[in-house]
């Protein structure tokens, strides 16, 4: 996802506000009014006339659904009965000319909210008409209005203030007037990036909603526009009003860095972001333009990244390997592949919270970075086709379990329904599997639920990001690329097995060469390219409640990194205490040197040592028994073994077991080598 500083630095980031997802604007305004008392009385109606707050409105409709009425009368008056949201301040600086913060109108990009437009403190509103002047580096734009405020009053300008003299920082208070708090001009300082301009440095207090608004000398006149807070003490940030005149004319130009970064590792893609384009346009044009030019900015910021990357990224580079050769994981939570600071990749993420739902079904949830992780099993009474097809229908699930929630004067509303998804598409990863994207807005925080829904036998594997809604493209971007990071076990109920192939538009592609088969009371086979194997009653029971894992993992195939089953777990029931259960399991030889475990591992297994030696063994209340079956045509050294295992609670003679382990083996075939 990227990040520009100098969009991030600006008082009143949408990040911050975004977080509390409060029924309020995302750059508020400030609060009680601060008394100037050396500042001539007679300018106030002047600077008041001049001074705009910058709204968008709020949405009309609503397309969540809630456990009860929202407790509205719990918020302010001011708030609760505005039909605006206060997102910055902007002055008038000409004849229909006015200025704000770049960042204060970027939050009408992709907004679900109304498009940004000034108020005065009587209350009317006016549209912005034409985008005149812009510029991202330097953070400001100059507008028209479609029609202009009869008491609107351009400030006077002082081109050079002077330092240590007292300054006033204007903004508009939720439209209750003027604000002016005053302080001292303390020292220039030059941009960050170039130093190709100095910023003006004041104390005087400014919150968020002094964004855009005017920073005024002693006099009242002009010097500057009121941008950013310090990050580390008391002192805040002006861009000179001289910079914004000497600015070219019918130009939007950008020029700031920016880092680009992936929730894979830490390194970063740092590179400038520059473009232009001709103005005046309207405002929604311009909005397409900026857009256009960022979202391509994106695109190959992470191409660029991974380029850099590409010789270590997992699958590649000697930090993959102990993950390629460990032995098989089955979790029936997912986890995301990342790369520690130590250079190696490794499963991250794990389940935090469950919850319940009727039918035996459930929502496991956690988080890995910026992203959450969820396992959603399909509730028994739900149609499988109907769950599989319906994205409302998965995410009323999802919403059942209390997970969403909206905070209103300080009393926390269930969300039971988030409605339609307003954008679906389809992502097939890396490796083949079929990804269901869905987005879902929550309009009174200007965000968005970001799903990307992997299908599986009991339900689905979904990652997910909560994200403003202007960062969706970016958000999408990241997210493609995420999704071939993710580990996953394919598991299930043999009745829920049937009813997911039965549609192969839910299965990945390494599904093309496997073959699942059973018969209920009679035969459950499995056959891949790999490896064959049959049994029947005479081993296991095989019902609709048999728990069948297909533990799929990423490993090499002469040389090339594939995803595809290294383990086939088969359970005689779903009951966590009955441990009952057949295993056939795939081994590689692990390249010298890479870990000891893992050569004293394979050792055993190539000289059919205990516990792979056939002989039934006693542990955690299940007798257990292992057998190791070769390539037919591998040779004396075979690089690849496969083990049978079989295992039954209580205690069984050896013979008995023995038995057993050979029906399972009779049909067992290997034919990689």
């Amino acid at each position: 996802m990227h990040d520009l500083d100098m969009i991030l630095r600006k008082a009143g980031t949408m990040r911050s506000a975004f977080r509390r997802l409060a029924l309020l604007a995302l750059i508020g305004l400030c609060g009680a009014t601060a008394q100037a008392a050396s500042l001539d009385p007679a300018v106030l109606p002047k600077i008041q006339a001049a001074t705009f707050e910058v709204v968008a409105a709020k949405p009309v409709n609503d397309p969540l659904t809630y456990e009860k009425p929202l407790p509205l009368e719990l918020l302010p008056y001011q708030e609760r009965n505005d039909k605006y949201y206060s997102i910055g301040t902007a002055f008038a600086l000409g004849n229909n000319r006015y200025v704000t913060a770049a960042h204060v109108l970027q939050v009408g990009i992709d907004s679900l909210w109304g498009e940004p437009a000034l108020r005065d403190a009587s209350g009317h509103v006016y549209a912005i008409d034409k985008i005149e002047k812009f510029s991202l580096q330097q953070d400001f734009v100059v507008f028209s209005l479609t029609g202009q405020p009869a008491t609107a009053t351009a400030l006077e300008i002082n081109m050079k203030p002077a330092l240590n003299e007292v300054v006033y920082a204007v903004g508009n208070a939720l439209g209750t007037g003027v604000v002016i708090r005053d302080g001292l001009y303390t020292s220039d300082t030059p941009e960050e990036q170039d130093g190709r301009w100095k910023w003006m440095r004041f104390s005087a207090a400014a919150s968020p909603g002094n964004s855009g608004g005017p920073l005024l000398d002693k006099d009242g006149k002009l010097i500057g526009i009121v941008l950013m807070k310090s990050a580390n003490e008391n002192l805040n940030y002006a861009l000179p009003i001289s910079e914004v005149l000497a600015a070219p004319d019918g130009q939007a130009m950008m020029d700031a860095r920016g880092g680009y970064q992936l929730d894979l590792f830490d390194a970063i893609q740092n590179s400038t972001f520059k473009a232009q384009f001709k103005l005046p346009v309207g405002l929604a044009a311009f909005y397409r333009e900026f857009k256009q030019h960022f979202d391509a900015f994106s695109n190959e910021q992470l191409k660029a990244l991974l380029a850099k990357e590409s010789a270590s990224l997992f699958p590649a580079g000697e930090g993959s390997a102990r993950l390629l050769y460990q032995q098989t994981q089955l979790n029936n939570f997912p986890s995301l592949i990342l790369r520690g600071s130590n250079g190696e990749w490794a499963n991250m993420g794990r389940q935090s919270q469950h919850f319940a739902l009727d039918g035996n079904g459930y929502v496991d949830v956690g988080a890995v970075g910026r992203n959450g992780l969820v396992h959603l099993r399909r509730p028994d009474g739900v149609d499988a086709a109907k769950f599989y097809g319906d994205a409302t229908l998965r995410m009323d699930l999802l919403a059942r379990t209390g997970m969403f929630q909206r905070t209103i004067g300080g009393e926390k509303i269930k969300v039971t329904s988030l409605g339609k998804p307003t954008f679906q598409s389809a992502h097939i990863d890396r490796w083949q599997r079929p990804w269901h994207v869905e987005v879902w807005s929550l309009p009174y925080a200007n965000a968005l639920i970001v799903l990307y829904s992997l299908p599986v036998p009991d339900g689905y594997v979904m990652l997910s990001r909560f994200v403003p809604a202007s960062r969706e493209h970016d958000t999408r971007l990241d997210m493609d690329e995420l999704s071939s990071f993710v580990y996953v076990t394919y598991e299930g109920t043999l009745a829920q097995w049937k009813a997911f192939l039965a549609e192969p538009a839910l299965q990945p592609a390494a599904f093309k060469n496997i073959h699942i088969d059973f018969d209920y009371g009679h035969r459950f086979s499995y056959a891949s390219s790999r490896v064959a194997f049959s049994y029947t009653q005479e081993v296991q029971a095989i019902t609709p409640d048999n728990l069948l894992y297909l533990g799929f993992r990423f490993f090499l195939d002469n040389g090339q990194p594939v995803w595809d089953v290294a383990d086939i777990d088969v359970w005689k029931t779903t009951a966590s205490d009955d441990h009952n259960n057949v295993n056939i399991q795939r081994f590689v030889a692990p390249p010298s040197g890479l870990d000891d475990d893992m050569a004293s591992l394979w050792q055993k297994l190539a000289q059919r040592r205990y516990p792979y030696n056939a002989v039934a063994r006693y542990e955690d209340d299940l007798m257990k028994i292992d057998a190791v079956v070769a390539p037919a045509a591998a040779g004396t050294s075979p690089t690849v073994l496969y083990t049978a295992f079989y295992g039954n609670e209580g205690t069984h003679p050896q013979a008995d077991m023995k038995s057993k382990l050979d029906l399972l083996m009779k049909d067992l075939r290997v034919m990689e080598h």
